[in-house]
Formats: structure tokens, sequence, C-alpha cells
């Protein structure tokens, strides 16, 4: 078998969403009320404790004695609307007086955004991995939750519109299948008025059962509980408890380097270039780079013209993408110089392909010990 098409073949085999955790949690054994808990662990690391998913709690639970111990889940009753894939919802193309707050799920209609009710039923469009037609049009109707199940079955999931070219193009879809009425896209509200300390998108949580208590509206803060769980469970802000804090593994680096030299810094300093391998991790730097001086932040993400493809230089395989559109095709121009990515500082935040002598800001990953 030819050698390229050997690699290409295993990098696909090998392709799985990795589990390392990119948080490091630190049990702090002393009483504090929540504020003053968040107040040390702002002080001493990133922030009161954030959980993404079960691999986050378990590696959590390891550092923790038993009893109440604060994380940093608050009430704060608000509301957010986010895409059914997970990532929040940052591109916003409502109709002028929409949404108008009464309903929980969105579609397209002429372009724009209106709420609507969930159990309205509508034809829809999918996102598909075919990389020809990247959107599925289902002349089915459906209620919104229905819908969504038929995508994730079917193709990946509703349709998701991150930024104005993606609107543009799903309008376009949608004028070309001779449509013109309602069509479900895959935002749908949260109504949770629970909120992480560090402002983290994460929906992830674990109440314990009767939790968290919806009549007193008194306990607004949470605790991981006594039980052999460690479920939640919604606690008085003014308790003295022991606490978690954790030390985000991204460090983004304000100075500006080429990418080879952000590359040697990081190894030299930390431990490398970060790898983003998971929508997860995507918010994690997402949040970081907004404190970025240059439009554009190197990642470790490199592209080899040997075989024509993009590698993280951690030595994980590319299997999640955030490409801009254009970026990331692994047909570089490799006569101009070896390419590398970033990720933009503002905007839509997709990664893009550049010249490994632009000096950009980087973020650097600590170790996993």
């Amino acid at each position: 078998m030819d050698q390229t098409l050997y690699l290409i073949l295993l990098l696909i085999a090998l392709c799985s969403v990795s589990e390392c955790v990119q948080r490091q949690y630190h049990f702090i054994n002393v009483n504090k009320t929540w504020t003053e808990a968040q107040r040390f662990c702002r002080e001493n690391y990133t922030d009161l404790a954030t959980v993404d998913n079960m691999n986050d709690m378990n590696e959590l639970k390891k550092s923790v004695n038993d009893g109440n111990i604060w994380i940093g889940l608050q009430r704060k009753d608000v509301d957010k609307w986010q895409w059914s894939s997970g990532e929040p919802a940052l591109y916003l193309n409502w109709r002028p007086t929409q949404p108008d707050g009464r309903d929980e799920c969105a579609m397209m209609r002429n372009g724009e955004w209106h709420d609507a009710s969930c159990s309205n039923s509508l034809t829809f469009i999918c996102s598909s991995s075919n990389t020809n037609t990247r959107l599925v049009f289902v002349n089915q109707t459906k209620n919104w939750k229905d819908a969504q199940s038929f995508c994730r079955q079917n193709h990946i999931d509703l349709v998701s519109v991150r930024n104005q070219n993606e609107s543009q193009q799903v309008k376009k879809f949608i004028n070309d299948n001779q449509r013109s009425d309602d069509v479900w896209i895959g935002l749908f509200r949260v109504r949770d008025p629970w909120q992480w300390s560090d402002q983290s998108n994460s929906s992830f949580r674990y109440w314990a059962s009767g939790e968290p208590d919806i009549v007193n509206k008194l306990k607004n803060c949470t605790v991981i509980g006594p039980n052999a769980l460690s479920q939640w469970h919604a606690y008085f802000c003014n308790s003295q408890l022991p606490f978690v804090c954790h030390e985000d593994k991204l460090i983004l680096i304000n100075e500006t380097l080429t990418w080879p030299e952000a590359l040697r810094y990081c190894r030299q300093n930390y431990t490398d270039l970060v790898s983003v391998h998971s929508v997860e991790m995507q918010r994690r730097v997402m949040n970081v780079v907004k404190g970025a001086s240059t439009g554009a932040v190197w990642l470790g993400l490199r592209h080899s013209c040997t075989v024509g493809l993009w590698f993280w230089v951690s030595g994980e395989t590319v299997c999640y993408q955030n490409w801009a559109p254009g970026n990331g095709t692994g047909e570089e121009n490799c006569v101009s110089g070896v390419r590398s990515g970033a990720v933009q500082s503002g905007g839509d935040q997709h990664w893009i392909s550049r010249p490994e002598h632009d000096k950009l800001n980087f973020i650097c990953s600590r170790s996993e010990e």
C-alpha cells in the first residue's frame, strides 16, 4: 500500500475524543463562605472549581475529603441560547422584536430567526459529515426534539449557524430547496439559573435527587455532597465550608513570537503549545484568547507538506476541527513556506492557517502531572 495512503488511514483510525483533564483541582481544607472561597481561589489559582463532564468530576473526587465542599456553581437567575451541538450562541440573527421570551426553540424564516414553541411541527435542516454538502434538508415535519433526534441518528445534529457566512449559506440552501416557510435550526433556550464562577459555558450538572431546591431561593450556592456519588446540593452561601479550586492548564502568553519560537517557549516553561481536541477545549481556548493583543493566537497545529495533513505537535490526531472557511484543507502552498495553525482572537474564533514566521500571541498548556 502507498505509504501516504497508509498514514492517512492510520490517522483516521486513531481519531477519538481525548478524555484528558484540562484542569487541575486543589482541595482547600479551610472553612470559608462561598464568596470568601471564590476570592481565595482567584488570588491563588484560577477560580472556584468548574466541572465540564464526568471525567472532570471523577478527577475532582480524587482530591477531596468527605463532607459538604464548595464548587463554583451559583444561582444567578439568567437564561441563555445555545446550539444543539453544545456550542454557545455567540452570533445571533434574530428578527427585530425576537426573541419575545415566550418560547424555547428557534426557527429560521426568510434568513432571520424567530423563537417558537418546541412542540410545533416544522421541516428542518441537519448538519452532515458529507464534505460535498454539509447541509441536509429534511422534508418531514417534526417537533424540535424529534427533529434533533432524527439529525443525531441519521446525520450529525440540527444545524448550527455560527456566523454571518453560515447564515447566508443556510438561507441560500433553503431557497435552493424552494422552501419559504419556517424551518427548525439547532438553537434552543437554556433556562438554567446556575452559572459558574469563572463564567464557563459548561452545561454539565450532577445534581442529587430532588436538587437543586427550587423552593428555598436562599440556597444559591453549590456543594459536593457527602454521599458516595459526590452528587451536588444547593446550599446556603454564608455557610463555612472547605472548597475546591481549579487551575486551568491553558496559559495565554502575550508575547509576540513566531510559531517555532512559541513552541520552544512553551516546551521550556510549561509543557507544549495547546492541542484542541474537543468542543470543551475549544470553549476554554475561546475564553483564554479574549485577553490576546494580536488578531490570532498560535495553537500547536502544524502542516506537513509531505503527506498534506495537519497534526498536533503533542502527538494527538486532529479529529475535532474548527477551521474557518477556506482553511485547513491540507492543500497548503508549501512553496511559500511552512504553515501553522492559529485561532482567531475575535469574531467566530475559528482556526486559520498562517505562515510560521508571523509573530503572534500563543497558548501554552501545563503538564498533566
